[in-house]
């Protein structure tokens, strides 16, 4: 098994504010950093519910964890958080709720996963390798105009245009199929380099982000949680670039307001309260935690408690 070094580990347990005997989600599993760190804190009558849609790091998990009567692994995207929690019975008694944001080491590392263009492998891209489109059969059929629009949107790169050209124009000589093909092409495609950042980094970023649907997972899953957390519970989400930090930002800078359309009257509907209250700023890695894992360099954390009824 390949190693993955929890990110903000120490700050994200503080977060939680974990209690002995407490019901936590670790809704981006990974190989269980976070999970075994969660699980040394509850106590014995303590209970984490853990899931990952990526079946290799749900059968780590289950290897790992296999004497783990505490632990319940759940092999789904997150999205589906509200359905989990709500089949466990344990809709609204949820004390905490942690998200680990993007791509695990362990999938960035496994050439065959096409998350990375460090080795060359298949163009797959998929978070859940059983399911869905994968990343080569993606560029196959896009139209340009479209390939343009997700490159500059996800992956916020200035050629998006001429990157997508490059691509439409070398798939009609050859199916690109690994992730040595296109980083080529996109390396080829580009007229400048950012410093110490590989050419092809926003387009693989962007791609991956499409095929897993990630922002639309990362919604829904944030609305799930919400719901799922007992009054006082903490939602803690680490993510790793601006647009990810973006849509956790506006959520819970959403819930933390009371609905202005009852602003300046003297009485608030319940249904329109705030239902959050933000916890602290925004918490970045120290410098000591980049120099032993340069990972987490770009990683944010944000923290928020709902609040009681």
């Amino acid at each position: 098994m390949l190693d993955h070094v929890p990110v903000l580990l120490h700050e994200a347990l503080g977060a939680l504010n974990i209690r002995v005997g407490g019901r936590y989600v670790d809704a981006t599993f990974g190989r269980g950093g976070h999970t075994a760190a969660i699980l040394e804190r509850v106590g014995k009558e303590g209970r984490v519910i853990a899931i990952d849609r990526d079946p290799d790091a749900i059968a780590a998990g289950r290897a790992r964890f296999a004497a783990e009567e505490r632990l319940t692994l759940i092999s789904s995207p997150f999205a589906r958080l509200g359905e989990v929690i709500a089949q466990l019975g344990l809709h609204g008694s949820i004390d905490g709720v942690l998200f680990d944001l993007g791509v695990s080491s362990p999938q960035l590392d496994d050439a065959a996963r096409g998350f990375s263009f460090a080795h060359d492998g298949p163009l797959d891209m998929r978070m859940d390798f059983t399911a869905g489109m994968t990343a080569a059969q993606f560029l196959a059929r896009v139209s340009e105009h479209d390939l343009a629009r997700i490159i500059r949107e996800y992956g916020e790169e200035r050629f998006a245009k001429r990157i997508a050209r490059a691509i439409v124009s070398a798939r009609k000589t050859a199916p690109i199929e690994t992730t040595g093909q296109l980083a080529a092409i996109v390396a080829q495609a580009v007229p400048t380099r950012e410093p110490g950042k590989h050419p092809a980094t926003r387009t693989f970023q962007a791609l991956r982000i499409h095929i897993n649907d990630e922002f639309g997972q990362l919604r829904a899953a944030l609305d799930a949680a919400l719901e799922v957390l007992a009054p006082e519970g903490r939602l803690c989400v680490i993510s790793f670039h601006s647009l990810e930090d973006a849509i956790v930002k506006r959520f819970i800078q959403k819930h933390s307001k009371d609905d202005p359309v009852y602003a300046g009257l003297p009485d608030v509907p319940a249904h329109a309260r705030a239902r959050l209250v933000r916890i602290g700023r925004a918490v970045h890695p120290s410098e000591e935690e980049i120099t032993r894992n340069p990972r987490a360099r770009s990683a944010i954390m944000r923290v928020a408690e709902k609040v009681a009824a």
